[in-house]
């Protein structure tokens, strides 16, 4: 599933097509993804202008004219691709060019904008889903209202992190994982993360909620979070970016998917090791990481 860093680089990619633009005309061409699409959709977005394109977690979040919001999770597999009517040729930075195409089977939500400019929504295993709702009901609504603060926001410290974890046994690494303690993070990058802190993603959330480790694991998610955003994210499967470019962090891995090689920190002697925790694979050293 895209994480933090692969959503930011799909927002930054749309943010040039959509913000301030209208859409003249979205079409939906079928009633669900992995929930039902919510009622009247393509009437209810068709004419609105998009004020401003956000980011919570791991959700892209359309403020529209009108004081409505449009949220959107990729799920698994979903990506956008934008196609700028009557370009030819190299365009400027920020900008993005495809032949347009025929409509694909999986291209599920199209937008068409009032420049002629086409997103096409595409999600083959329909595992990322669309909702609507007013900007009043941000803070209730079920997706957002439980999730903890961004890691690259001003509200997550060592002080708030420590705050979460005090008195969890659940190990460090599940922790992380769960939204209700830090906003979009995922397996990745909690693995590379941990290895930059020297932490054990054995070691239980408690033990890491004093000021010695909490404050070597804050720099440290945001740290790898930066950097990763920077590459453009990371490519496993399924995710692209918006200009279908794929990202490239995953060639800075200094742990993910890296089983039986040696560890990459100097002066360490120790290999990289993986374990399941919780049904996902976790990859570590053993021997810097306590």
């Amino acid at each position: 599933m895209p994480e933090l860093p692969e959503v930011e680089t799909v927002r930054r990619g749309l943010a040039p097509v959509m913000e301030g633009r209208r859409i003249a005309l979205l079409t939906q061409r079928r009633p669900d993804l992995r929930y039902p699409l919510p009622e009247r959709f393509a009437e209810r977005l068709g004419g609105r202008r998009i004020e401003r394109l956000s980011r919570r977690a791991k959700y892209l979040l359309a403020h529209l004219e009108g004081d409505e919001v449009l949220l959107m999770h990729l799920g698994m597999s979903g990506r956008f691709t934008i196609h700028l009517a009557g370009a030819n040729g190299p365009v400027r930075p920020g900008a993005f060019h495809h032949a347009m195409p025929p409509l694909e089977t999986h291209d599920h939500v199209i937008f068409d904008m009032e420049d002629g400019t086409r997103i096409i929504y595409a999600d083959h295993r329909r595992f990322g889903f669309m909702d609507l709702f007013s900007e009043a009901e941000m803070a209730t609504n079920k997706h957002l209202t439980a999730l903890g603060p961004e890691p690259l926001g001003n509200e997550f410290s060592a002080v708030s992190l420590m705050a979460a974890l005090k008195g969890r046994k659940t190990p460090i690494k599940s922790a992380l994982l769960d939204q209700r303690n830090v906003a979009g993070l995922g397996n990745i990058y909690v693995c590379e993360a941990l290895f930059r802190a020297g932490i054990s993603p054995k070691r239980s959330a408690a033990s890491v909620a004093g000021p010695a480790r909490s404050e070597r694991l804050v720099p440290a998610i945001r740290a790898v979070l930066t950097e990763a955003i920077a590459a453009g994210g990371s490519t496993l499967r399924d995710y692209a970016r918006t200009d279908g470019e794929l990202g490239y962090f995953q060639h800075a891995f200094a742990v993910y998917d890296r089983e039986d090689q040696a560890c990459s920190k100097p002066g360490c002697s120790g290999s990289v090791k993986r374990i399941t925790q919780a049904g996902r694979s976790t990859f570590y050293c053993p021997t810097c990481q306590r």
